[in-house]
């Protein structure tokens, strides 16, 4: 049966949005086509604050989101804009960040875990179809100018459901990502700083860009032994204090760079909500090679994103660097490229990653890297968008 894109209506006076509710990975938002969306970015933002329960304008501290879909903590806080461009078989996907309290949107960074959730979208859509027992699409996402491959499991023309990942409760929908040139993802660079380890205050730190900008410090250096609960490191304002200093520093010496190019200021690497990401390290407990608390930055992370977990995978295979150093088995490069497994341990158990590397003239080339997730679809329908304004109605009038 052919797909019809649901589009806006009108019923009782009141404007009714298309949406996908979804699960990616440990992360939960919206995808939205773009196709329905306003021209005007500013009536998307707009749009998006509606859709999610977030201030319309400036801050409201305490904001709980029972106006929108948006739930309380960055990881559940997503929407992705999907489209299929004409004379492309792509899907390109656009990611805006918010947070509770903030009407500020972040456009800068992709999200690992809920990309995950996009080739059932597109499965939906119609945009791709099983060939046999696998059906794979291109992601190409337009934050980070990345492209990743994306492929379910089916059998008998029937999806799958046979993948149980940590912090998610049940088996879902498997979804294998492949990172295709990850390196730089912001910086252009492996090692923005120019150095494999850099001090920041006083503390040792490594500064990596693999799938997105990072700094990774030793838990012990920062009097942490890197078993504590998110909950527990949250809750240490002085602690907190601290991390979100040497995030800052590290941001700057990696000159990061805003959504028009600046560089970063202080003041806007203090506020934000995506860049850098920052994680304690320490020795593995258990099963894995290496443990962490990853932040988003601004809260610690109930398990781990997907490309920060590539990120500190990466770290691990580069000597020289805070993670190589607690790293439970040492994993040396050949000239030659090979496929490397990383497995991180974190709060909600074990993260599993697969880097395609080589040395290369001293340094480290990586070729991908790659992780599994599940996803599921939470829901399809529309929100009333009972405070709409003017400007947004009369445009999404004419979308309908």
């Amino acid at each position: 049966m052919p797909f019809e894109l649901d589009l806006p209506e009108i019923r009782a006076g009141i404007l009714e949005f298309p949406v996908w509710h979804a699960r990616g990975g440990t992360s939960t938002g919206l995808i939205l086509a773009r196709e329905t969306l306003p021209e005007d970015p500013a009536l998307v933002e707009e749009l998006l604050r509606h859709l999610m329960g977030v201030p319309l304008s400036g801050d409201l501290p305490g904001n709980n989101q029972i106006t929108g879909l948006g739930r309380g903590g960055p990881t559940s806080n997503k929407v992705f804009i999907a489209e299929r461009r004409p004379g492309e078989s792509r899907l390109v996907s656009t990611l805006a960040q918010l947070a509770a309290g903030k009407s500020a949107i972040d456009w800068s960074v992709n999200c690992g875990n809920m990309s995950a959730a996009l080739p059932l979208y597109a499965l939906e859509r119609g945009w791709l179809s099983p060939d046999e027992d696998s059906a794979q699409i291109e992601i190409f996402n337009s934050n980070t100018q990345t492209t990743m491959l994306a492929r379910l499991a089916f059998r008998d023309g029937r999806l799958l459901s046979d993948t149980r990942i940590p912090g998610v409760n049940g088996v879902f929908p498997g979804v294998d990502l492949f990172l295709s040139d990850p390196v730089g993802a912001k910086t252009g660079q492996l090692f923005p700083t120019g150095q494999r380890i850099d001090l920041l205050d006083g503390v040792r730190a490594t500064c990596l860009d693999v799938a997105v900008p990072m700094v990774i410090v030793q838990a012990a250096d920062l009097g942490k032994t890197g078993l504590e609960t998110p909950a527990q490191l949250d809750a240490d304002g002085e602690f907190k204090a601290r991390l979100i200093s040497l995030m800052v520093q590290g941001g700057l010496r990696m000159q990061l760079r805003n959504r028009s190019g600046a560089l970063m200021s202080a003041e806007e690497l203090q506020r934000s909500e995506t860049l850098p990401k920052i994680c304690i390290v320490s020795p593995a407990q258990g099963t894995g090679d290496i443990n962490t608390r990853y932040f988003t930055p601004q809260n610690a992370h109930p398990s781990l994103a997907v490309s920060g977990g590539c990120c500190l995978a990466a770290a691990c295979l580069a000597q020289g660097t805070v993670a190589h150093e607690l790293l439970k088995t040492p994993k040396p490069l050949s000239a030659t490229t090979a496929e490397y497994p990383v497995s991180i341990e974190n709060p909600a158990g074990v993260l599993d990653t697969l880097i395609t590397a080589r040395e290369e003239g001293g340094s480290m080339r990586i070729d991908a890297a790659a992780y599994r997730r599940s996803a599921q679809i939470l829901l399809k329908g529309r929100v009333p968008l009972y405070n709409a304004s003017a400007a947004l109605f009369e445009a999404l009038k004419g979308r309908g």
